[in-house]
C-alpha cells in the first residue's frame, strides 16, 4: 500500500488475547510467555476487531501513576493479508491533529490556526474535536472525528453500536451551517477498506442522520489510515456508499 504520510508508533511488544473483561481490562500472554493485564481503551463491542486467541500488540508505560503499564494499541484480523486494526480510541484525534499540522487533508483548503476541543454551540457547551480557522475571509471549519474499525469486506462501516452521542454530534454540525464549514472525518483505523458507509444495521437513526447531514451541506471525510505494528500510514479517501 502506498503511503501519503505517516504517524509513528513507540515500541509495540506482540502477544496472544487471552479475553477482554469489564470493557477496560484485556490478558494477554506476550510472545515472551508473561501475561499481563493491559489497560483495553475502547469501551465499544469491537465488532469483529476482538477475538479469544487472537493475536495483538501493546504498548508499554512503566509511569507509577498509571494502573496499568500496558496499553493494547492494535489487534489483527486477517493473518494471512496481515491486516492490523487500530484499538486505541485515543490514538485517532492524536493522528489527525499531526496530520492537520501537516496540512495532509487538501479537500479542507488552507487554515492557519488548529483549535483542538473548541467549545460550541447556543449554550457553548459542546465541544468540537478541531476548530480550523484562517487568517483570510474564509469561514471557520468544525471537524469531527469518528473511529472506525467495524468492516464488512471492504467496506468500512460506522457505527457499530447505537450511539446517541454520534448522533448528537450530527445534529451539532448541522447547526453551525450554512455560517461555517462542517466536517465529520471518519478515521478508517484499518487499511483494507475501500468503501465507507453509514452501520444502518447497527444504528439506524444514525444513517438517517448522516444522510440528513449530508443534504444540508456537512462533509463527509472517510479516511483510509493503514496500521502496521510500526506506523500509521495515511492512503487517501475511501468511496462514500450511501
Amino acid at each position: 500500500m502506498e503511503s501519503i504520510w505517516s504517524y509513528p508508533f513507540p515500541p509495540l511488544f506482540p502477544g496472544t488475547l487471552i479475553k477482554r473483561y469489564k470493557r477496560f481490562l484485556a490478558d494477554i500472554e506476550l510472545d515472551t510467555g508473561e501475561v499481563i493485564t493491559a489497560h483495553c481503551p475502547n469501551t465499544g463491542p469491537m465488532t469483529g476487531v476482538c477475538f479469544v486467541g487472537g493475536r495483538v500488540q501493546v504498548s508499554h508505560n512503566p509511569n507509577p501513576k498509571r494502573k496499568l503499564a500496558y496499553t493494547w494499541e492494535i489487534a489483527q484480523v486477517d493473518a494471512a493479508a496481515e491486516t492490523w486494526v487500530g484499538v486505541n480510541t485515543a490514538l485517532p484525534n492524536r493522528v489527525v491533529k499531526a496530520a492537520l499540522q501537516a496540512q495532509l487533508f487538501s479537500e479542507l483548503g488552507h487554515f492557519d490556526a488548529i483549535q483542538p476541543e473548541a467549545r460550541y454551540g447556543r449554550d457553548k457547551k459542546s465541544r468540537i474535536d478541531f476548530l480550523l480557522t484562517a487568517q483570510s475571509e474564509a469561514p471557520s471549519i468544525y471537524v469531527e472525528v469518528k473511529n472506525t474499525t467495524w468492516a464488512k469486506g471492504n467496506l468500512a462501516l460506522f457505527p457499530d453500536t447505537v450511539t446517541t452521542r454520534g448522533q448528537k454530534h450530527l445534529h451539532e454540525l448541522m447547526a453551525v451551517r450554512p455560517n461555517a464549514r462542517a466536517v465529520m472525518l471518519y478515521f478508517i483505523n484499518r487499511g483494507d477498506c475501500l468503501e465507507f458507509s453509514s452501520g444502518d444495521e447497527a444504528d439506524p437513526e444514525y444513517g438517517r442522520l448522516l444522510r440528513e447531514a449530508i443534504a444540508q451541506g456537512v462533509e463527509i471525510l472517510p479516511c483510509r489510515f493503514n496500521i502496521t505494528p510500526s506506523e500509521i500510514s495515511y492512503l487517501g479517501l475511501a468511496s462514500l456508499k450511501l
